[in-house]
């Protein structure tokens, strides 16, 4: 199948053709590079402050690799610039957010079995290494930018596969000197999202556990404590992503499942507890990720996943607890290990961007606004 050879004065044209909100001509033409290797996860921000999103891919996981920035010259059109660090890393994840405090967008990366290394912005979107992140050498699988402890800065926190995770304190400087573990050496978690889930004002941690370990919600009882947790699903599924949206619109925040094997789930919260459930796919996808957001900007929060050799599907919330399956793209299964949700051509819309382990990185731009117009 070709995958480059369109002209991006045809995407209105071929656009207005398409009945899929999603969009990609050919399949293949909206891709971050020509590069096939094994990317684990993407992350979007203005690091050059032009106005527009660009992308950081996290590369290798445990074979080391370069990890990449691409540059957003405007309209969702993309060009690679620089490899972000000459010393390549087995890197699973990595993040955009202003460590240091000087209103630019810093970068974090995790590594597998690898120091954590977080690198300063000097304000064009150039990066140099500015320390390392985290107490020690981990099996780091994911990671997350919060405030967890409410001072001001962005923490961070690592979600370390078969060792405890921790949670780095930023002093406001990007100095990480104060690491707090929680969780065992035994615990197996992928993925981690921080958010106030029973509403008392202070954020706590949802893990995603595999290895048909349990999954939890840690509930933050004072500063950094962590004492209560509150499972939720059967306690042996092999969850591989969380996400966190009020999915029915009552008012709770709820959690969205992605799982390597069997079923994917909505956890609907209530203020204390996630028993009762929404079966949003009920077929095995061996799901890696899941992101949540308002796709169509109608009100409710809709769901993506990002599938292992399958195609990837976004769920369009009816409002009913029930959603509308749309593929991406019915012709093209990959191995996609990270699903993310930008605006990248700056039209209010939230675009889907793929991190694929041995393909391209797809994009796909939103066009539910224009197919509203159409109507």
């Amino acid at each position: 199948m070709v995958k480059s050879c369109l002209i991006f004065l045809m995407l209105p044209v071929m656009a207005l053709g398409q009945e899929n909100p999603f969009f990609n001509p050919g399949g293949y033409f909206l891709s971050l590079g020509s590069a096939e290797i094994r990317t684990a996860s993407i992350a979007t921000g203005d690091v050059d402050s032009d106005g527009d999103l660009d992308v950081v891919t996290a590369e290798g996981r445990h074979w080391p690799a370069p990890n990449s920035i691409f540059y957003n010259v405007g309209n969702g059109v993309f060009r690679t610039s620089r490899v972000l660090d000459s010393e390549w890393s087995s890197c699973y994840a990595a993040e955009l957010g202003d460590l240091d405090g000087d209103g630019d967008l810093d970068i974090v990366t995790g590594n597998d079995m690898h120091p954590n290394i977080w690198y300063r912005n000097n304000g064009k979107g150039l990066f140099e290494r500015a320390g390392l992140v985290g107490g020690k050498t981990t099996p780091t699988r994911n990671v997350a930018l919060s405030d967890i402890d409410g001072d001001g800065d962005l923490d961070v926190l690592f979600t370390n596969r078969g060792s405890a995770n921790e949670i780095a304190i930023n002093d406001g400087s990007g100095n990480f000197n104060t690491i707090v573990p929680f969780g065992s050496d035994e615990d197996s978690t992928i993925d981690i999202v921080a958010a106030d889930m029973n509403q008392d004002g202070k954020l706590d941690l949802v893990l995603a556990n595999r290895d048909e370990q349990q999954n939890y919600v840690y509930l933050q009882e004072g500063s950094l404590v962590f004492k209560e947790k509150i499972p939720f699903g059967t306690g042996k599924d092999e969850t591989r992503s969380v996400a966190i949206g009020d999915i029915n619109n009552d008012g709770y925040p709820d959690i969205v499942t992605g799982n390597l094997v069997g079923s994917n789930y909505v956890y609907l919260g209530n203020g204390k507890d996630f028993k009762n459930t929404i079966p949003y796919e009920k077929e095995d996808l061996a799901t890696a990720s899941v992101k949540v957001a308002d796709l169509n900007n109608d009100g409710f929060i809709d769901i993506v996943n990002a599938n292992g050799d399958e195609v990837n599907y976004a769920y369009i919330n009816t409002g009913k607890n029930s959603f509308e399956k749309i593929p991406l793209n019915p012709e093209i299964k990959m191995d996609t290990y990270d699903i993310h949700l930008a605006d990248i051509n700056g039209d209010n819309y939230l675009d889907i961007l793929e991190a694929n382990s041995g393909d391209l990185n797809l994009y796909y731009l939103n066009r539910c606004g224009r197919i509203k117009k159409d109507k």
